[in-house]
């Protein structure tokens, strides 16, 4: 086998592995060049999940992982002022200089605070927890 597709293999189960406060909904290979919007990225292993910390959260992520040429290291990409959005463009970049690279959703959608309202919870993942909770999953 080659080292693609023993990685290849090994993406798929991680549908199977067991995160506190997380369930992961999809794991694929992805390969070279076949994301349309990120054509030039190398294969990768795209992972999602939702993670539940309290009651109310429902924090969105994804996990970038090079399937080949890791530089050994991870980051975690942000997004701007309210954006309840993963930054594909810039975990695209990420991955493209070799790192592993996730992204949250900080709890909502949308680009208002009307998340906030009457949700405590939800603020607390905005403010840190979706951050955290996403970096202790990947």
């Amino acid at each position: 086998m080659t080292y693609l597709l023993i990685a290849a293999l090994a993406c798929e189960r991680l549908t199977t592995v067991a995160v506190p406060h997380a369930v992961v909904t999809s794991a694929q290979s992805v390969a070279a060049g076949a994301l349309a919007e990120f054509n030039t990225l190398p294969a990768l292993c795209r992972v999602a999940a939702t993670l539940t910390p309290s009651p109310d959260s429902d924090i969105k992520m994804e996990l970038w992982l090079p399937a080949a040429n890791w530089n050994g290291k991870f980051q975690e990409v942000g997004n701007g002022a309210f954006s309840g959005s993963i930054a594909l463009p810039a975990m695209a970049a990420a991955v493209r200089r070799g790192y592993a690279a996730a992204s949250t959703d900080t709890g909502h959608t949308g680009n208002t605070a009307g998340f906030a309202l009457g949700h405590p919870e939800k603020v607390i993942d905005f403010g840190w927890r979706a951050v955290h909770e996403t970096a202790v999953a990947s």
